[in-house]
């Protein structure tokens, strides 16, 4: 599993590493190895290769926690999650950090299934180069005494990382956690009231087979099961009853993609393309905030361990949640014919403003991917008031006839809060039509949850 960087050199220059993946002009004034190579492994290069979200955060808390523990075995300050030895004396925190992401993602890339097409096989291509440049960039073609060591312990971090998911036949990895068969068994819920269907053609214009039915079955990182934050049954349920009419009948006004259309630069337009657009990504929102702080190399590290093993854990817990109770998504519900609810009125041609995620809409996903980072970054630093500001790019967004397709926008928005910026996500979710507003907010306090009992117990301060 070892990729070891062949020869003999001067200190590395994170300035190289920053150029290598775009940073050099605009690097935050706090960042260094571990917030440098955040961003290389959550690059659009890389991150996207892993698959969906739950694929993407499973990778990245892979990644997380091998940095972590490679700088502890270089100098223990906090709790390692897995077992090793101490790092040879003089080992560069640096090179560490570098040989720790490089060997978990290269492993992790290697372990995946055959890629589907050309055009994916070259992506995956592209993506180890570019791990293997910014490795390069960071170590330099010579490599000394501290650095060899650094490598070394990187490595050694990484390796007993992988070895918790994966086993290994002649250096090549298989996924050993559940995460290799994520949509099986396959869904198989005849239609009927309140039961999530694909999603009705002509939305996108194909229907949606739900997916990622075998995520509640992948090993957590933390969490004792995946059913411990099992989310509690929601009042929607009664469809017959007020709240469920009061929820269908606001997100079938406000996700409607002939009203959030015809007003394409409304806050709520806005904020339905940004969170997808870019702004879910957690990793970043984080290396915003920390731009601001003085935070060392194990502080950063202990933090996006924690980050993205909370919210790992929180997509396992989500699915778990989503497939126990199996509700249906607004486009269903808005679409069928009588669903006996005196104050709903079907309407069999309303469309969502955004494309409805393969998966049951109780609890809300990326909520809980949310409120998973919220409640960490919210315990890590003893407070809810951090702010940051984030710009996206979202992407061009097809709309029903008449309504022409609506370009690419770049989007900026700033949040006062942690708080702010959970609240406004789960508002997203039902400005694109996609969600009912119970299910984001169960799937915030799911998320807080996670991330609350994470932090109690693991990495601890030594």
């Amino acid at each position: 599993m070892n990729t070891p960087h062949a020869g003999c050199c001067p200190l590395p220059h994170r300035w190289l590493l920053a150029a290598a993946i775009g940073l050099a002009i605009a690097a935050p004034a706090q960042a260094d190895s571990v917030t440098d190579w955040n961003a290389v492994a959550t690059s659009p290069t890389v991150l996207p290769r892993f698959g969906g979200p739950q694929q993407q955060y499973r990778a990245m808390a892979i990644v997380q926690i091998a940095v972590h523990d490679a700088l502890n075995s270089i100098q223990p300050r906090y709790q390692r999650y897995s077992a090793g030895g101490a790092a040879a004396s003089g080992a560069s925190p640096d090179a560490a950090v570098a040989a720790a992401t490089r060997t978990t993602l290269l492993g992790m890339l290697g372990a995946l299934p055959p890629a589907p097409t050309p055009v994916e096989e070259a992506n995956r291509a592209a993506a180890v180069s570019a791990i293997n440049a910014a490795f390069d960039a960071a170590i330099g073609p010579l490599v000394d005494a501290g650095e060899a060591a650094g490598i070394d312990a990187g490595n050694a971090a990484a390796d007993a990382t992988l070895l918790l998911r994966y086993t290994s036949v002649g250096g090549v990895l298989t996924p050993s956690d559940g995460s290799g068969t994520p949509n099986a068994p396959a869904y198989a819920l005849a239609a009927g009231l309140g039961i999530h269907q694909p999603t009705p053609a002509p939305e996108f214009p194909a229907s949606t087979t739900p997916a990622f039915t075998g995520w509640p079955f992948v090993r957590t990182f933390a969490i004792n099961s995946a059913t411990q934050f099992r989310a509690p049954p929601a009042q929607i349920f009664d469809i017959g009853g007020s709240r469920y009419a009061v929820e269908y009948n606001f997100v079938k006004r406000h996700g409607d993609a002939r009203l959030r259309g015809a007003y394409p630069d409304s806050p709520q337009s806005d904020i339905a393309r940004f969170w997808p657009g870019g702004a879910l990504e957690w990793n970043t929102n984080t290396r915003l905030i920390v731009a601001r702080k003085s935070l060392d190399r194990w502080q950063h590290a202990r933090l996006f361990a924690l980050l993205n093993v909370s919210v790992a854990d929180s997509m396992i817990n989500n699915l778990e949640s989503k497939y126990f109770y199996n509700f249906w998504r607004p486009v269903t519900a808005i679409r069928w014919a009588n669903d006996g609810n005196p104050q709903t009125a079907s309407d069999p041609n309303w469309r969502p403003f955004l494309q409805t995620p393969p998966y049951p809409d109780y609890p809300c996903a990326s909520t809980s991917v949310t409120g998973a980072a919220a409640g960490t970054l919210r315990r890590f630093f003893g407070t809810n008031a951090l702010n940051f500001t984030r710009t996206v790019t979202a992407p061009p967004l097809p709309l029903p006839a008449p309504l022409t397709e609506l370009p690419a926008k770049t989007i900026t928005r700033h949040y006062a809060s942690l708080t702010h910026a959970e609240n406004e996500q789960a508002m997203a979710r039902v400005f694109a039509g996609i969600h009912f507003i119970e299910g984001c907010h169960a799937g915030l306090r799911a998320g807080n949850q996670v991330a609350d009992w994470v932090y109690a117990r693991y990495l601890r301060p030594l």
